[in-house]
């Protein structure tokens, strides 16, 4: 069983992958399961899933929140943290918008650099205090 960390990790993969890929989000977990014995769980499939179910909504306010940074100048591990981060901010309602920006910064550190990390924060900081 994966922990809610894991989870959101593994919907991550799941969200950058489908920004390289035309197959459909189904098309894709099932691929990841099979050929690379994948786990997921229902936090993993229902995340990756709601997040492409609302992408239009997700990268409006994405855009609405940077500063003269057309959407496709963000790098796509960027624009994956970003979409996961604002999905369960305004989706999943047991995860405080603390949690989820904190998590957010965690996993641009990791998979991408410093100034990506600071960019994530600042982005989902704005995006807290325009929505709440």
């Amino acid at each position: 069983m994966l922990t809610r960390k894991q989870a959101r990790e593994q919907a991550f993969i799941l969200i950058f992958e489908k920004c390289f890929k035309e197959e459909t989000v189904d098309e894709i977990l099932e691929l990841a399961v099979e050929l690379r014995d994948f786990e997921t769980d229902d936090y993993t499939i229902n995340t990756f899933k709601g997040v492409y179910e609302n992408v239009d909504l997700l990268d409006s306010k994405i855009s609405d929140n940077t500063k003269k940074w057309d959407i496709n100048r963000i790098s796509r591990v960027s624009l994956a943290i970003l979409r996961l981060a604002l999905y369960e901010i305004l989706f999943v309602d047991d995860i405080p918008d603390s949690v989820s920006a904190n998590e957010a910064v965690e996993l641009a550190k990791k998979y991408s650099t410093e100034n990506d990390a600071a960019f994530v924060n600042g982005i989902i900081g704005s995006i807290i205090r325009n929505e709440g």
